[in-house]
């Protein structure tokens, strides 16, 4: 039987979901197909609109082999799971001859875990071992979150957090689910057989695709016991988030509460003696940590270095007596001993992380007001880690809508731990970079607004000019605003102070759930939505309801940012171009996924406009700009007004 071609099995995807083929996305699903073939690593930008999941989801399909398809967001991980793939199997079924077999699969705690629901969770001494459904008031949010949890495990086939709607809080949800190291394992426990996250690893080794997401993916990495089943093709979709979140999950930390419920967890599996030891760490511990200050510890205080030597080595001795012991009288002794050797060897671990003083870590203070102080300790890099575990064995494809910056992928390459495109070397990853541009006419759909009459953003203050250009903007534009935030203050200011001057209604961030923002927000054309980070690179808004989208400054990391400047200062020293490296890439992705939110199809047509005119006159606007969507360019303000107010009344006219 002669193999079907890669063009018929896209035109058959693409027919089956409904969409139009384009170009871009044949070029990509091309390019990946050569890189499954000759075992070889591709980073593809892919622009919105090209139809990028059936792009890399069709040559994965014809591989035959498993593939372990990585993303950031839930969003796309369902949309993978309950559209396009089953869709495209469908879709593929006659010409392949065979129906390729897909499944989820997440961390641990994303399911719901039956030993806790029924035994309960081993509660801290003073509260006492109790059932959680009974002490939760049935009338309070936690008790109604805890019933319709229990209902909800009698008809779940999956036990999937994501798959509870509407959804529950964290602390209800962390009464019915266990984290990897509190697990009992399947063989230990008394429902193992029916273990939902046990059921999702072996739909996992009988798939072709497994969709993951890069939390899942950096555990795999980086803790050496391997999560995913084997397999030769990784593909990463949404790959700019790609070291935040594998940064993320290497990043320890430890706060004087945590070590108290360890202590409280152990003290009933140790001697007195043992306990004891620990209790006088934590106090140490919990002394040094009120009078910490926010910021970089470059070198560890001596009080500091005192109380997490002690902290390291009383944990040591609980975790090898924990090992050592067995108590009949302890309720449910198990799941007991599992969740407090969980608590301690995190505090251990960490402790000794941060005592053991690696170059290549970076350790400070954080405060909050409401939870007090925490010490944590992040790489200093991924890259490395990254190089080493992600490339070899497999091949690697690394798509996103937002991969080149300032021209180029070398800047993304070198955060995964690439060399530059075309080095070749000894244990050098060779990759080859493919930008299949987008189906949309930016130039023709689009304009790129810098305020440049503006005067640049200080760090502190309200800027009374930006509010005049703002509220004047959203006037001219009839509202159909997307106003993105450097700051949740600075979202809020403008929120309180143009409700006060226009008639337009404003959401802000944190109101309402995000979902339920977007939802009104798409629903009228009048209305505007504030907000901050979630939103440059979570709503997809096209038609009318989004024709302005607004950024109040470049978003580089705040100067106090105890990790970006760590970075930055790191390339200093090694001779590179700390700001560029670390400040100017960080705000280009922002930018050009918050860019990314006008022109979602393909007869949207509307306005970014960048309120810092920094853009316009720094040296490094123009590495940003060529960062963004190819929009024509201005910074004519009464132009921009006059356009504004055309596509509004071109949407009015059209009764939008």
């Amino acid at each position: 039987m002669t193999k079907p071609s890669l063009p018929d099995l896209l035109h058959a995807a693409v027919s089956a979901v409904g969409g139009t083929e384009r170009p871009g996305q044949v070029a990509m699903a091309e390019a990946v197909a050569e890189a499954i073939d000759d075992n070889s690593h591709r980073l593809i930008q892919a622009g919105t609109g090209t139809g990028k999941s059936l792009g890399y989801l069709v040559p994965a399909l014809a591989h035959g082999e498993r593939v372990v398809v990585a993303t950031a967001t839930l969003a796309l991980q369902r949309q993978l799971v309950e559209r396009d793939l089953p869709r495209t199997v469908e879709a593929l079924h006659p010409q392949l001859r065979r129906r390729p077999q897909f499944a989820m699969l997440k961390g641990r705690s994303n399911y719901l875990c039956l030993h806790r629901l029924h035994e309960g969770a081993p509660q801290d001494e003073e509260e006492g071992l109790f059932d959680q459904f009974e002490a939760a008031t049935p009338t309070s949010k936690l008790g109604k979150d805890l019933i319709r949890l229990r209902d909800w495990a009698d008809e779940t086939e999956t036990g999937d957090r994501d798959d509870l709607t509407p959804g529950v809080s964290d602390k209800a949800w962390g009464q019915i689910s266990v984290s990897s190291r509190e697990c009992l394992g399947a063989t230990k426990c008394a429902y193992g057989a029916e273990c939902f996250a046990e059921a999702a690893r072996e739909r996992a080794k009988l798939a072709d695709v497994v969709v993951t997401n890069h939390a899942l993916l950096a555990i795999d990495a980086i803790e050496g016991a391997p999560v995913l089943p084997q397999h030769e093709v990784l593909i990463v979709d949404e790959a700019h988030e790609l070291v935040s979140r594998v940064t993320g999950v290497a990043t320890g930390e430890l706060t004087p509460g945590q070590v108290n419920r360890a202590v409280k967890r152990a003290a009933k599996l140790v001697d007195e003696k043992t306990a004891d030891s620990l209790q006088t760490a934590s106090e140490s511990f919990e002394r040094v940590m009120e009078l910490a200050l926010p910021g970089r510890l470059e070198e560890i205080p001596e009080d500091l270095g005192y109380a997490l030597m002690a902290l390291r080595d009383a944990a040591r001795n609980v975790i090898s007596a924990i090992g050592a012991t067995r108590d009949k009288s302890v309720h449910d002794e198990d799941a007991v001993r599992k969740q407090a050797l969980a608590a301690v060897e995190s505090i251990h671990g960490v402790a000794e992380r941060i005592t053991n003083g690696s170059e290549y870590d970076v350790v400070w203070y954080e405060r909050h007001d409401r939870f007090g102080a925490t010490l944590r300790v992040a790489p200093l890099s991924v890259s490395g880690l990254l190089r080493e575990k992600l490339f070899e064995d497999r091949s690697v494809v690394l798509t996103s809508a937002t991969l080149k910056l300032g021209g180029d992928f070398n800047g993304v390459a070198a955060s995964l731990g690439l060399s530059a495109e075309g080095v070749e070397g000894e244990g050098v990853p060779v990759w080859r970079g493919l930008d299949v541009g987008s189906p949309f006419d930016y130039p023709k759909q689009g304009i790129l607004y810098v305020a440049k009459h503006l005067a640049t953003p200080g760090r502190e203050g309200t800027r009374g000019d930006m509010m005049d250009e703002l509220a004047e903007l959203i006037e001219a534009a009839g509202g159909r605003t997307l106003g993105l935030f450097s700051s949740m203050r600075g979202a809020k200011a403008a929120a309180e102070e143009l409700r006060g001057r226009l008639d337009n209604p404003i959401l802000l961030q944190g109101e309402e759930t995000l979902g339920e923002l977007i939802k009104t927000f798409a629903a009228d054309p009048k209305t505007c939505l504030f907000g901050t980070l979630s939103l440059w690179q979570g709503v997809d808004v096209p038609g009318p309801s989004c024709q302005l989208v607004i950024m109040d400054r470049i978003p580089f990391p705040r100067p106090d940012d105890p990790l970006m400047s760590a970075r930055q200062k790191s390339v200093e020293e090694h001779g590179g171009n700390g700001f560029m490296a670390v400040a100017a890439t960080h705000a280009a992705l922002l930018m050009a996924q918050g860019a990314g939110r006008l022109v979602r199809a393909s007869g949207d047509r509307g306005v970014v406009a960048v309120l810092d005119p920094r853009l316009a006159t720094a040296r490094y606007g123009s590495f940003l700009r060529a960062t963004l969507p190819d929009f024509w360019y201005t910074t004519d303000r009464n132009q921009v007004r006059r356009s504004l107010a055309a596509i509004d009344a071109t949407a009015k006219a059209d009764g939008k």
